[in-house]
């Protein structure tokens, strides 16, 4: 079955608004750009409108694109984020347009940050943080702070979001990873009545955070500690650090993902099964060092688990702090200042007091 939204949908929505980022970055007009790339001025503004989703141009057309952004001068940051923008365009696209008969992007991939942060941005209006300077330069004429959908859009994405957490399958890996990203996005709702259903949903399922080490709802234990910190419960992540890293797997699991969700492992995955790869072959320690050192989430329940994936991290790799001197020298003094101000777990102390002695001995 197949229904529409209220109006016609602007499905390249976000890619668009990137779109519109990276051409201020240069800078330039529509009408400059337009004559850059040698197209009307009514398709450089189809395209930053979402009108025209970028999704649905050629490959060889937007990669030749793309390369004539860079080559003008484009911010490299904000044209990194073209892809996950696409990607979570069609996420909208496909939850909006309700197409039963489609596989649900949910479904199909593990998504990264990059990926989440873009949806975020036009759920809630938080742009992500690699552009936010860039958003907040001055412009000519009216334009939006950030690819918002309108308050009807959001409704129904929402809504239908949260039938889907209800109905997915959870028999195979598949109705796994549908059920359990539907569900984490649902938390980015933040209305009463829709945080009352999230923190319900969520709390129904704490009991995959009783498992010791890894398990097949791993990955699940892991994102609904993570959206009930988000909600302003850190318990269940403190659950999940002491018992889901109660094993090797555990552990890899955890550097897996992060390596995975931040973008320092680049193969997408199909389902959550990567993470149980105890060799840790797709992970290069120092990018995933630099990549948790920048993205540390000072929040209760996330620095908690940030400082037990970095005293993981360097417990393994011990030599880190000598591959990056100066981010260590960095971090070390970040750290100094969490350990003085308090506020975190017991565990989580002793994690950081072995982090700051590797940081501080082996640069």
């Amino acid at each position: 079955m197949n229904t529409t939204p209220h109006r016609p949908l602007r499905a390249g929505l976000i890619s668009g608004f990137v779109l519109r980022a990276a051409r201020t970055s240069i800078p330039t007009t529509q009408q400059g750009l337009a004559e850059l790339l040698a197209v009307d001025l009514a398709i450089v503004q189809g395209w930053e409108s979402g009108r025209r989703p970028l999704a649905n141009m050629k490959a060889g057309i937007l990669l030749g694109m793309r390369r004539r952004l860079a080559v003008l001068g484009a911010s490299p940051a904000v044209l990194a984020l073209l892809d996950p923008a696409m990607d979570a365009d069609r996420i909208i696209a496909a939850v909006l347009t309700a197409d039963d008969d489609a596989e649900h992007p949910l479904g199909e991939w593990v998504h990264t940050r990059r990926t989440a942060h873009m949806l975020a941005w036009a759920l809630t209006g938080t742009p992500p943080h690699s552009v936010a300077d860039l958003l907040a330069a001055p412009r000519r004429g009216p334009a939006g702070v950030a690819p918002l959908l309108d308050p009807d859009d959001r409704r129904i994405f929402f809504d239908r979001l949260r039938n889907t957490a209800e109905s997915a399958p959870r028999t195979d890996a598949g109705g796994i990873l549908l059920h359990r990203q539907a569900l984490y996005l649902s938390s980015y709702d933040r209305s009463p009545q829709a945080v009352a259903w999230t923190a319900d949903a969520l709390h129904a399922r704490r009991e995959a955070l009783t498992a010791r080490g890894w398990t097949p709802r791993w990955a699940e234990a892991r994102s609904t500690a993570a959206a009930l910190a988000r909600l302003g419960d850190p318990v269940p992540m403190y659950d999940f650090i002491e018992r889901a890293m109660a094993d090797d797997d555990g552990e890899a699991a955890n550097l897996n993902y992060w390596a995975y969700w931040l973008g320092v492992a680049h193969q997408p995955q199909a389902d959550d099964t990567f993470m149980r790869d105890r060799t840790l072959t797709g992970l290069d320690p120092v990018a995933l060092l630099r990549a948790l050192a920048d993205g540390m989430h000072f929040a209760p329940g996330y620095v908690d688990l940030y400082t037990h994936s970095l005293w993981a991290l360097l417990h393994a790799h011990p030599w880190l702090p000598q591959a990056l001197p100066a981010l260590s020298a960095s971090l070390a003094g970040r750290l100094d200042r969490l350990l003085d101000e308090g506020g975190i777990s017991p565990r989580s102390k002793r994690e950081l007091g072995a982090v700051h002695y590797v940081l501080h001995q082996n640069r």
